[in-house]
């Protein structure tokens, strides 16, 4: 390897690490070998091999801790996540385009959650539901109940993926759920917001795929109208 540029180099070794891993049945909190060790079997400087140790605990392939050999990551969001607001925030993706997308994901996790849920997530998701119309004067507060009501829901999807991609969400939500949220100004308008939450968890509970579909839906329609109320396309 040592006859190609730095920037060959360290994509080979990332290469060459991720090969190992699958090659080796790495397991989530399994350690990879030291950087001396990979950087005589790769025939490389340590230097390389940290530099490629750094590139994929960025992507969240591995993990790093001081004092410590590098090990295989769990499955994380955050890469995802700092791509999609890259995105947005240099307009190469609008918001209008992320709701489209989280629409489809998102009716596609609530039919599977009604099927799949647990009786504890169905009472969960209700509870969160019925907490956010208790935090109508705390927007911060209810923020955050909106975004662990739709990741519980994708958790109760038991597909993972969807958990990955509705964290990945979280993000650039954060930036534009306050935008959403004063574009809906009056007490009618926020009633309806937190009334569709309700109906989502009660069909959910009901292991009603289509109400949930529906009611899911309606809550898609109010939220885009909302944003396109406040000028955010």
């Amino acid at each position: 390897m040592e006859n190609q540029g730095a920037g060959g180099l360290v994509s080979n070794a990332i290469c060459a690490i991720s090969r190992h891993i699958r090659d080796n049945d790495l397991m989530p909190g399994d350690r990879l070998p030291s950087e001396a060790s990979m950087s005589k079997e790769l025939n490389v400087s340590r230097t390389v091999v940290r530099e490629a140790f750094r590139s994929l605990a960025a992507m969240r392939i591995i993990d790093l801790a001081t004092g410590k050999r590098a090990a295989v990551a769990a499955l994380g969001h955050g890469a995802m996540s700092l791509m999609i607001e890259h995105g947005v925030h240099t307009d190469q993706i609008n918001v209008q385009q992320i709701y489209d997308v989280r629409r489809t994901i998102e009716t596609r996790i609530v039919t599977l959650a009604a099927i799949r849920r647990s009786d504890s997530e169905a009472t969960d998701l209700l509870a969160l539901a019925q907490a956010m119309g208790h935090a109508v004067d705390e927007p911060a507060r209810l923020m955050e109940l909106d975004l662990s009501f739709h990741m519980l829901l994708a958790q109760a999807s038991r597909n993972p993926v969807f958990t990955l991609i509705i964290g990945a969400f979280q993000g650039i939500t954060r930036q534009t759920w306050p935008i959403g949220w004063k574009s809906r100004p009056t007490p009618a308008s926020r009633e309806l917001m937190l009334a569709t939450h309700v109906d989502i968890a009660r069909a959910v509970a009901a292991s009603d795929p289509q109400q949930a579909v529906a009611s899911m839906s309606l809550h898609f329609d109010e939220s885009v109208r909302a944003l396109l109320t406040a000028g955010l396309t």
